[in-house]
């Protein structure tokens, strides 16, 4: 796969979004009983004031030059949130993305040692940083006790293969189900951020491959951020942890992402975390 692994996703992505919307929310009558769920084509097109064949040629990827007006106009009348206009932007406009940036890599292949000392000095909070493919590139000592990063292959260090072919990814999240359509509808951001890395490319083909879950989830276009939210993991030492976490973009390097768990402090899974960073240190202390 190359750059052009987007190609038609422009067209499923706003067939996906349309179908979202019925004809009575927007005003429309429906007309009885339709053959596809949501908004035809005709009607988004009324409802954005531009023309059928318009709309047409921009489902079929044909439209590259469309201004941001109408893609605005667009992303009103299918009720696109930010995240999703901004992926409509990149994938109906592919010209506009920044090959030469990505294909130099611009981002450094190695954590600078201040990021590291900062991951080291958040002793009582996993932290961990990910890499614009998912893969934990760096992490602090209690990271490392709660997932085992050091015990890892780097490429088994990769939250997407992590959840949908590990096979004790499902033991892992007792929530698997939100986690795994959280991680797609995340991905999809970054392969329309990133639609020129050819190892985004090759992973997106892998999970594909290997996964029936992850085929199903990828055919939903959705798409979402996870700047913060709530997860909980299963550790077969500390038990059930309930992990609120946010994320933190690095100004000199934007393209990785500092991850955070922020547990209440004198919350049970603070305790349960503190004993395991001691537990950690302790067999670490005495090789075992």
């Amino acid at each position: 796969m190359d750059g052009d692994w987007l190609e038609g996703e422009v067209g499923d992505f706003l067939r996906s979004r349309r179908a979202r919307i019925q004809p009575e929310e927007v005003g429309l009558p429906s007309h009885g009983r339709r053959r596809v769920p949501g908004l035809r084509r005709e009607e988004v097109a009324q409802l954005a004031g531009v023309s059928v064949d318009y709309y047409i040629r921009l489902e079929q990827g044909r439209g590259t030059s469309v201004s941001d007006a109408v893609l605005d106009a667009i992303a009103r009348v299918l009720r696109l949130d930010e995240t999703e206009q901004a992926y409509l932007r990149t994938v109906a406009r592919p010209q506009h993305r920044q090959h030469g940036r990505q294909g130099q890599r611009a981002v450094p292949p190695r954590i600078r040692p201040g990021i590291q000392v900062l991951l080291d000095g958040m002793e009582r909070n996993p932290a961990f940083v990910l890499d614009p493919r998912m893969n934990v590139v760096a992490w602090n000592a209690i990271a490392d006790a709660l997932s085992g990063f050091g015990r890892m292959t780097p490429g088994e260090r990769s939250v997407p293969r992590q959840v949908f072919l590990s096979p004790d990814g499902r033991n892992l999240y007792p929530e698997w189900a939100a986690v795994a359509a959280q991680t797609v509808a995340h991905l999809r951001v970054l392969s329309g951020r990133y639609a020129d890395d050819p190892e985004l490319c090759a992973l997106v083909a892998e999970l594909s491959l290997k996964s029936e879950d992850f085929r199903r989830l990828w055919a939903d276009h959705e798409v979402r951020e996870c700047a913060y939210g709530v997860k909980q993991v299963r550790h077969p030492v500390a038990g059930l942890l309930t992990l609120p976490y946010e994320t933190l973009t690095m100004p000199a390097a934007p393209d990785r992402t500092i991850v955070v768990y922020t547990p209440e402090p004198g919350s049970e899974t603070a305790e349960r975390l503190a004993l395991l960073g001691s537990w950690k240190a302790a067999t670490a202390a005495t090789g075992h």
